[in-house]
């Protein structure tokens, strides 16, 4: 070979590999940014995942329309159904993680589901952020480092909210509580005893049930003859709805004051006409006058999904504000990161400054001591009125 040919050689494979290169960099430039979702998409609280769903997808729509994240890298959803299952929600969990290579993955409305996720993104450092349970050890979970954050309710608040609202609304002095038995249940009985004491007031008592159970009156007949004058109520749609049901069996009409579990699906149809009686927490509604992002909000629902008329048919409106600030401020992470690395993704979420969200404007919304952007401030109390959830006292024409 002659020394031309080998310069000449040498100079093809460099401006090859430099093409290679080029072409590599602009394929990585492209590749969008995975985020995944784990919710019930299908039975009682597929009303939840959905809501969820479209408040990821307003926000990931606007996202992209800006140019992206990291360069120019597109966000895509990617979702998986855990049937409200815990051991299901795991194996959707590790798909997403392992298969997918999901930069942020969401939760959805269950606590169990959300509680056996946890401890899997803990240890594969993948940053998980939870638009709707509200179990405390959810972001609680003793774990340091802790990639779990969240933009919902959180059980201990909600429970001091509970409280407060019950004996301001209802001038309760004996509250019994009908908790759903499992880890939502327990940590809502942790909150709500913790709230008594701390207000020096006595409850009836406490009466548990499973999820599938279809009659409540023994439960409720018990804290009947205890005095109960307010029933506090947790549990999701179908179980809040029995209990509903069960009490209209009884005849005892009293004062039911819920957690968010009504909200999540097809709550009147199943609880009857008396389903308007239950007052329960939300952190957003789309009623009343709105914010310059809860109307861009509106009005992009409207746009992408035909169904969607005026407020009234964006349900639950704590899904989709939940999920639209949760997916806006993961975005913030991921671009103060500057990477799709999970822990530098985790410490971006500790360098967020401000962001004018829909629920409110958010100012340091997580530190190391605190992964939970929303607080006692941002709930409001809402009921059933001609199957939409509105604000408590507000009517429709």
């Amino acid at each position: 070979m002659t020394r031309f040919t080998s310069r000449f050689t040498r100079r093809t494979l460099c401006l090859a590999a430099a093409a290679a290169c080029l072409t590599s960099g602009a394929a990585l430039a492209a590749e969008p940014i995975k985020i995944g979702l784990v919710t019930a998409l299908s039975g009682q609280s597929a009303l939840a995942g959905e809501a969820i769903t479209r408040g990821l997808t307003v926000a990931i729509d606007e996202i992209n329309a800006k140019g992206g994240l990291l360069g120019g890298r597109k966000l895509e959803l990617v979702r998986r159904d855990d049937e409200a299952n815990p051991a299901k929600g795991v194996v959707a969990a590790r798909e997403l993680i392992f298969k997918e290579k999901v930069a942020v993955l969401f939760g959805g409305l269950d606590t169990p589901v959300s509680m056996a996720i946890v401890p899997l993104v803990n240890q594969e450092k993948v940053p998980f952020m939870g638009p709707w349970a509200a179990g405390t050890p959810i972001t609680k979970n003793g774990a340091n480092p802790n990639y779990v954050f969240r933009v919902s309710a959180v059980d201990e608040t909600v429970d001091k909210a509970m409280l407060q609202y019950a004996r301001k609304t209802f001038k309760s002095a004996k509250p019994g509580m009908i908790l759903v038995n499992n880890p939502w249940g327990e940590s809502n009985e942790k909150g709500l005893k913790a709230a008594l004491a701390e207000q020096g007031v006595a409850a009836a008592g406490v009466e548990k049930f499973e999820g599938s159970d279809l009659d409540m009156v023994p439960q409720l007949t018990r804290l009947k003859a205890a005095g109960a004058d307010t029933l506090f109520l947790v549990a999701n749609v179908g179980p809040s709805a029995q209990v509903v049901k069960s009490l209209d069996r009884m005849g005892w009409k009293v004062p039911v004051v819920s957690h968010w579990g009504p909200a999540g699906g097809r709550f009147t149809e199943l609880a009857g006409p008396n389903a308007k009686d239950v007052h329960f927490v939300q952190t957003y509604s789309f009623f009343g006058k709105q914010s310059p992002v809860g109307e861009r909000v509106i009005k992009s629902m409207m746009a992408k999904y035909p169904a969607v008329k005026g407020p009234g048919d964006i349900t639950p409106a704590v899904g989709v504000a939940n999920a639209y600030d949760g997916m806006h401020l993961a975005a913030l992470a991921i671009a103060q990161a500057g990477s799709t690395d999970g822990d530098a993704v985790r410490q971006g979420f500790y360098k967020i400054g401000s962001y004018d969200g829909l629920i409110k404007k958010y100012s340091t919304p997580f530190t190391p001591a605190n992964h939970d952007a929303l607080g006692a401030d941002d709930y409001v109390w809402a009921q059933f009125i001609d199957n939409r959830i509105l604000p408590v006292g507000l009517t429709t024409n």
